[in-house]
């Protein structure tokens, strides 16, 4: 593997033991994947600053001690801790102070506290063909799929090994021929009622996670989807597979005909999506049947958090009404600050929505029982919060869990 003389000075000390560590830690992962070569970054997201035990503070403290400094501007994942809401998270104090102590420690090496999982509400947008190094899976997809530029998924605590050396490994999605779309997905037979819709996007991410894995694919006939849409569909498909990248002809930087698309090649498979296909991925994001008017336990949004454009259409969909079981809105500091001086945030609060910031209720213990029934829309948090917290899950569209929420009971105008 060919290493830069910077790669060499960091490697032999000359930039501190942090930089010189780092740089093992990394180089040794690029060999692994057979890489030729780094190359250099121009921002980094932090997924390694989640508690998962204590071998991780230690990690971060051990990188401080070193004298760690982040060489690139560097946003960091959500934590374990709410430090906006006191009280959220239920964890021994010995388990809360480790999770504080690891979050001090990235904060000390200059990253900045977002405490997201969508650095790109908060910001941090990366420019068209710029190589980055982030973790966190649903951003990871956002970055490549909507802004353009160019990252693997970094796992912990590579992640924070490229911030420090300012380096990536040169494979995977930072080489452009393993950015063409090699499946076609044909999505110009769905009904367009529904691709306007935002409860689509997480079922068709679904869909193409389980049915693609990592085969980056391009769709043609969605229209023009938002932004919240489309984090929606790059999450569930990260969750359900290992999607990086997607395109959309027309809508995608990478993606503005067809032939830029496929690199001028013909695709390798075209898939007509059906609202069969679609109808059976949505069935795979709820584990349990219930009635209408059966009862729930509660009902989360915001995995990936929630946006201030999101926020202020959960406020509308409630009005004036009332929850009867909590209605958790996990969503990002920078997206609260956004609606501060709207009101939302304490109309939302008196209503009974338990709003939750820096962290999620499937990373870190929130719901108040081991186990339950939970309504989402999130095909994220459809996914992971079986496993994570031992409640089942009703998928639904963000007004059916608002109107459940209000009724404490499950309510459902769309069908199943």
């Amino acid at each position: 593997m060919r290493l830069d003389p910077l790669d060499h000075d960091m490697l032999a000390g000359s930039r501190g033991d942090a930089a010189a560590l780092a740089m093992r830690i990394l180089v040794g992962a690029a060999r692994i994947l057979g890489a030729p070569a780094l190359i250099d970054i121009r921002s980094a997201h932090i997924d390694g600053c989640l508690y998962h035990g204590d071998s991780g503070a230690l990690f971060a403290e051990r990188l401080v001690a070193a004298g760690a400094k982040v060489r690139v501007p560097t946003t960091l994942n959500v934590g374990a801790l709410d430090l906006l809401h006191g009280g959220r998270v239920r964890v021994a104090a010995e388990t809360r102070d480790m999770a504080r102590r690891m979050m001090s420690a990235y904060i000390g090496m200059g990253c900045q506290p977002t405490w997201t999982c969508a650095p790109y509400q908060a910001g941090h947008r990366p420019a068209v063909g710029q190589d980055v190094a982030w973790g966190e899976s649903n951003a990871v997809a956002f970055c490549n799929s909507v802004l353009g530029a160019r990252t693997n998924r970094y796992g912990d605590f590579l992640d924070i090994c490229a911030a420090i050396t300012g380096r990536a490994p040169f494979t995977g999605l930072h080489l452009p021929a393993q950015r063409i779309a090699q499946v076609l997905i044909d999505a110009t037979q769905l009904p367009r009622a529904f691709i306007e819709d935002d409860i689509a996007y997480p079922i068709i991410g679904t869909w193409l996670g389980r049915e693609l894995g990592s085969t980056v694919a391009a769709f043609a006939g969605l229209g023009h989807p938002s932004e919240d849409q489309m984090k929606a569909l790059g999450a569930a498909a990260a969750s359900s597979g290992s999607v990086g990248l997607f395109h959309i002809i027309g809508v995608t930087p990478e993606a503005a005909t067809h032939e830029i698309a496929f690199g001028g090649q013909v695709p390798e498979k075209t898939i007509c999506l059906t609202e069969k296909m679609l109808t059976q991925a949505r069935a795979t994001l709820s584990t349990v049947t219930l009635e209408v008017d059966d009862s729930i336990d509660a009902v989360a949004i915001g995995s990936p958090h929630l946006s201030a454009t999101e926020l202020r259409h959960l406020d509308a969909s409630l009005a004036d009404r009332t929850c009867k079981v909590p209605l958790y809105a996990c969503t990002g500091r920078h997206s609260l600050a956004a609606i501060a001086q709207e009101g939302i945030g304490a109309r939302l609060t008196a209503r009974g929505v338990v709003l939750i910031a820096d962290t999620c209720i499937v990373v870190t213990p929130i719901l108040p029982m081991s186990s339950g029934v939970l309504v989402t829309n999130s095909g994220k948090f459809a996914h992971y919060t079986p496993a994570n917290t031992g409640y089942d899950v009703v998928f639904a569209s963000l007004d059916d869990c608002v109107d459940s929420a209000v009724a404490g009971r499950l309510r459902l105008q769309q069908p199943h």
